[in-house]
């Protein structure tokens, strides 16, 4: 059986991560937010959620065309956006604090709810 091909979105040479946030529109549901393919990159990503440019993350997917994977990237981002707050002393922007708390994993979220 013949696979189909369809074109890169691409452009050839970029052999590097892409980090798309997936955000609740509410009514209208899950979808990817809009991302300009330079700020696609995994500081842009954790600095956008952090600043409140997403009202709702649902899940963070990384993806890279080159190698041909893509995985959920939603717990090592948290882990990271988590790091930060801490290293900081800030408290957690309420706008990802239902994020964090889906994807923090066991231990984190017993220590969220402790401090």
């Amino acid at each position: 059986m013949r696979r189909s091909w369809a074109p890169s979105i691409v452009p050839n040479g970029h052999d590097q991560n892409f980090y798309i946030v997936v955000n609740n529109y509410g009514k209208l549901g899950p979808a990817f937010g809009e991302t300009d393919l330079g700020e696609a990159d995994l500081e842009t990503t954790i600095t956008d959620l952090m600043s409140g440019q997403f009202d709702d993350p649902v899940r963070v997917v990384a993806i890279n065309t080159s190698e041909r994977w893509s995985k959920d990237a939603s717990e090592d981002v948290v882990l990271e956006i988590q790091r930060r707050v801490d290293l900081a002393g800030d408290e957690l922007p309420s706008s990802i604090e239902a994020f964090i708390e889906m994807h923090a994993g066991p231990s984190r979220q017993l220590s969220l709810r402790l401090n």
